[in-house]
């Protein structure tokens, strides 16, 4: 069975998805067979493992840290938000319906045993599993019944690292705070805090670290610097979204409210001299080499907010010289109509940007697969994509078609006049002679020089990504104190 130890944090987004990485990259450096596992993920950033079951990315993002094939066991709870106050929930990788948030309070402890099996799976493959909590483990509204911080701790009889944002500031305040709202047993689980994203003198922070140990009695056993590590990150609260600066080529993406996928462009980021934006109004679409509408939780709703301030429009008149791109949810907004017979989403039928001459119906069974093969003969701006070679799976819940039947026949949908093209493939560009081919047919259509050949396989990419992180955790983070966590139960540095 595999021994295990707990990161969670102060709060969200203070960088537990990276630690957890981090850890499992190490660990397989070191020699041992390590795994991550979150019991319960909230997120729209999901995956479709070789069985067709989805999971949340960031536990994809852990398992390639690691070393392994991603694994529904390692996330058996993804939570996917359809608005402010419910979520499609997901369980083994399976859709089991639409929740609201206190029905599914309600509901959750009968995931006990499920969270169990899907642990004790995994255990029984991993020399180390690395757990990652969500939110804080001090939420009191959010104790009963806890099945995700030091409820699952409990559950699996973990240590824990307790992880704080500096750069928020605050710090000593969220550790210090954090420690004093658990209970006793809970507290003597916290084996060791880690301040993350600090920037400048560490000596500067002794007076607080030592502050810190002395009233919570507990080490402080790394202090983190800002790391520029270009990973997958969690959807609601990625830095990527504040992103303003233009650079040589400038890619707009239009940020729905229930934006989904948007890893779907990371591979761009390896080009310095593209800028990747996410937009939410009009006037920050002008000027832009190319428009992305990427996936959405929530289509419909997602094209109403469009409609209403403006994107739509916008859109519409930059196709004429602009190229337009969806993906998924996106994909479907650019076409004539979409309709929801059964209620999936809002109900009803709307009309579409009808850019593309295709009609989507919502239906209630998700599209769950993974899709690899060449891409379709295509014709205009992006011809050069014909041919190549592509990985990726679709997630949706819709069937799209037009006259020529799209699903069966293509990969990427082009209009017949205008660069717009559509696809429900999800990873389309992270083949690198893909995204090579896009931004080279982007400069060309602007008149500047592109050098072919200087983006890499995102897969490639992201291993140079772990190894780095893994270095930086190494310089920073007291191994020898995580190890002494795990020396107990058998594991050794």
């Amino acid at each position: 069975m595999a021994k295990v130890i707990m990161v969670q944090g102060t709060m969200s987004g203070v960088g537990k998805s990276f630690l957890v990485a981090g850890l499992c990259r190490i660990f397989k450096q070191d020699g041992y067979k390590a795994a991550p596992f979150k019991s319960q993920n909230m997120a729209l950033n999901s995956y479709i493992t070789d069985e067709g079951l989805e999971m949340g990315r960031a536990q994809v993002m852990q398992a390639e840290a690691a070393g392994i094939k991603p694994d529904v066991c390692m996330n058996p709870i993804l939570l996917k938000p359809t608005d402010s106050t419910g979520s499609q929930v997901i369980v083994n990788g399976e859709v089991i319906g639409n929740m609201r948030a206190r029905e599914y309070f309600e509901y959750k402890k009968n995931l006990v045993p499920v969270i169990k099996e899907a642990f004790d799976k995994l255990s029984k493959q991993a020399d180390i599993i690395v757990i990652e909590g969500a939110g804080s483990p001090a939420e009191i509204n959010l104790k009963e019944n806890d099945i995700v911080n030091m409820g699952m701790a409990k559950i699996v009889d973990s240590n824990v690292l307790l992880v704080a944002d500096i750069d928020r500031g605050g710090v000593f305040a969220q550790l210090l705070g954090t420690l004093m709202l658990l209970e006793d047993d809970e507290r003597q689980r916290v084996k060791g805090l880690v301040i993350n994203k600090f920037r400048g003198d560490k000596t500067i922070l002794n007076p607080g670290i030592d502050m810190i140990e002395e009233k919570g009695n507990v080490k402080v056993i790394g202090v983190l610097p800002y790391m520029s590590i270009k990973l997958e990150d969690e959807d609601s609260l990625s830095e990527r979204f504040d992103v303003r600066e233009r650079k040589a080529m400038d890619i707009a993406i239009v940020r729905f409210p229930r934006i989904s996928n948007f890893t779907d462009f990371n591979v761009f980021e390896q080009n310095e001299n593209v800028s990747l934006r996410y937009v939410t109004n009009a006037y920050e679409l002008e000027g832009a080499d190319m428009i992305i509408l990427p996936g959405s939780k929530n289509t419909i709703g997602d094209l109403k907010w469009m409609r209403q301030n403006g994107i739509e429009s916008m859109i519409r008149k930059m196709s004429e010289n602009t190229p337009v791109f969806g993906i998924c949810g996106g994909f479907q907004m650019l076409g004539r109509t979409i309709s929801d017979p059964e209620g999936v989403e809002e109900g009803g039928k709307i009309d579409g940007l009808g850019l593309l001459d295709t009609d989507t119906v919502l239906k209630k069974e998700k599209t769950r697969c993974v899709k690899n093969g060449h891409i379709n003969n295509l014709e205009g701006l992006f011809s050069e994509l014909s041919g190549l070679e592509y990985e990726g799976y679709e997630i949706h819940m819709g069937e799209t078609k037009d006259e020529k039947s799209f699903e069966n026949d293509s990969v990427i949908l082009k209009a017949e006049k205008n660069d717009v093209y559509g696809t429900y493939v999800h990873g389309i560009f992270d083949k690198e002679r893909i995204a090579d081919a896009v931004l080279k047919a982007l400069c060309d259509k602007k008149g500047i020089s592109y050098q072919e050949g200087n983006i890499e396989d995102y897969a490639s990419f992201k291993e140079k990504e772990y190894n780095k992180m893994a270095d930086v955790l190494r310089e920073h983070l007291n191994m020898e104190e995580i190890y002494g966590m795990l020396k107990e139960a058998g594991i050794e540095s």
